[in-house]
């Protein structure tokens, strides 16, 4: 049995088979996904414990901003849990309702977590600095492709022998390969605001066994970005099989 399965896949062409790897790693990829988030709502809550600094996560953060000679920096709360963000078009530090006036360990570092993106964006690091830019491109190319895809697929020529899907393909590739060098650079930038808030909250803030839950929250949400980072180098892999098994259409 093993032997005629053996069989049946090496009659596939080496490019079929590439292709049908990837597509198997979206399965467990998924479901990495899913754990991953899990993960960063049930290790939220465990390290829901009140700090004894006795501040909210947002005077926390305001203080932390004020201490970088961030004064120009708004705090804002808005709706929905860990929606946490920093703008650096607007220059806003967004805490939602589960973090913006809590008081535990949790929460405070989620919002230092986000003071560390406006510590980047005012000191120009690297990797920010990159990721901005590649927002508006990734943004415009992502809204190019999936009415070209959607187009090739209604009329049947996303495929990769013919030498429309062919072109389709190639774009394909093109954005998923902008998406995955933003998701590549999105990990520097958060491992990086992580350090930052766990050094404010460490020094300033929090004892060590605070800061050591501080940080496996952090660390949780670290992780999420990882599988994104994976999920898009799958995806733009699998649009590199795709052109691989057009290529050997035309040899």
């Amino acid at each position: 049995m093993i032997d005629m399965l053996l069989d049946y896949w090496r009659a596939f062409s080496p490019e079929y088979r590439f292709y049908v790897i990837v597509i198997a790693l979206f399965i467990p990829l998924t479901i990495a996904g899913v754990i991953a988030q899990i993960k960063v709502d049930s290790t939220f809550r465990k390290c829901a414990v009140f700090a004894d600094c006795g501040l909210t996560a947002a005077e926390v953060a305001r203080r932390v901003l004020d201490r970088n000679g961030l004064y120009n920096v708004q705090i804002q709360k808005i709706s929905g849990h860990l929606t946490d963000n920093f703008n650096p078009v607007t220059n806003v530090l967004s805490l939602s309702q589960s973090v913006y006036g809590s008081r535990t360990i949790s929460a405070i570092g989620v919002a230092c977590h986000e003071a560390g993106h406006a510590i980047q964006h005012a000191k120009k690091y690297l990797f920010s600095t990159l990721r901005i830019k590649l927002v508006p491109v990734v943004n415009l190319a992502n809204r190019a492709l999936f009415p070209l895809l959607l187009i090739g697929m209604l009329l049947g020529f996303a495929s990769p022998y013919t030498t429309f899907g062919t072109v389709l393909i190639a774009i394909g590739a093109v954005v998923f390969g902008l998406s995955m060098l933003f998701s590549l650079v999105t990990l520097p930038t958060e491992f990086d605001a992580s350090r930052r808030a766990q050094k404010e909250l460490r020094e300033n803030f929090f004892s060590s066994e605070e800061a050591a839950l501080s940080r496996k929250v952090l660390t949780a949400a670290a992780m999420t970005y990882v599988v994104s980072f994976l999920m898009s180098l799958i995806q733009f892999l699998r649009f590199v099989a795709l052109l691989l098994m057009a290529r050997n259409r035309d040899n």
